[in-house]
């Protein structure tokens, strides 16, 4: 009897075309890795253009599909041309990996958060998202659907009295998330968010400036008793953009180390 199981290798994300915001380091960066190797078309997008040509130059030189746009979060009209880019570049798009963000300038309670603190952390880490998940969908749905992941933080799932802006900020996205997961479900587009915990990221590297012992502290906290590895945040949004993780959307997944359990 003829076994007619196809178990010939297949990238996870093999043929389809993924735009990844923050690509230029960090999250972003080792996502745009992973997402080339399992076979995506990636197009990164970030304000750190030289890095990004790095990095796509490195996609190509391996045999990849690799493009790099220049995009300001804090911009509607830039993070719209992206998208439009997208559809030029390409036709399609088949996922987003929403992972750009700012940090919270300033460490300390809500009282003493500053007005450009809470602006700025509004701007990008809600905003931002926003916009880009309305022209993202848009795309996707002209084409059958898509998936959409976006970047949270274990600090919108519990009390954040160091970062309170950058908390809420979070935590509504996490909102808005869920509404797009059930409003865009009828139109073939899921949508969902990890919340990493604390990561090997020049973001933590800025928290440990402003306030020394901060990584030790964390990894101390966390279960696992280290920090994450961007790689390994990463596989978990390869995981949610892939056919894969079809029946999943509307998820917030803890990628943490147990630090949130």
């Amino acid at each position: 009897m003829t076994n007619n199981i196809n178990t010939t290798p297949v990238g996870l994300l093999a043929g389809k075309v993924i735009l990844i915001t923050g690509a230029s380091r960090g999250i972003g960066a080792a996502a745009v890795r992973l997402f080339a190797a399992e076979g995506a078309s990636v197009v990164l997008a970030a304000r750190g253009t030289e890095a990004l040509d790095r990095i796509a130059d490195e996609i190509r030189e391996t045999g990849g599909t690799a493009d790099a746009l220049a995009l300001d979060l804090a911009d509607p009209s830039s993070i719209r041309a992206v998208v439009g880019s997208v559809e030029k570049l390409h036709g399609r798009l088949d996922g987003a990996f929403n992972n750009g963000a700012a940090p919270q300038q300033q460490f300390g309670p809500a009282d003493t958060t500053t007005d450009h603190d809470i602006d700025e952390q509004f701007t990008v880490n809600f905003r931002a998202h926003w916009i880009a998940m309305n022209a993202e969908a848009a795309l996707m749905r002209s084409n059958g659907g898509g998936a959409i992941v976006n970047t949270s933080s274990i600090g919108s799932r519990r009390a954040s009295p160091a970062l309170p802006a950058y908390g809420a900020m979070k935590r509504a996205l996490n909102s808005l998330t869920e509404t797009a997961a059930v409003s865009w479900a009828a139109g073939g587009i899921r949508v969902n968010a990890i919340t990493p915990g604390a990561t090997a990221t020049e973001m933590m590297d800025i928290w440990e400036e402003a306030a020394p012992g901060t990584l030790a502290a964390t990894a101390a906290s966390v279960p696992l008793g280290r920090l994450g590895e961007p790689r390994e945040i990463a596989e978990v949004a390869a995981w949610l953009l892939s056919d894969r993780a079809s029946y999943v959307t509307g998820a917030i997944v803890p990628v943490d180390g147990g630090a949130g359990a």
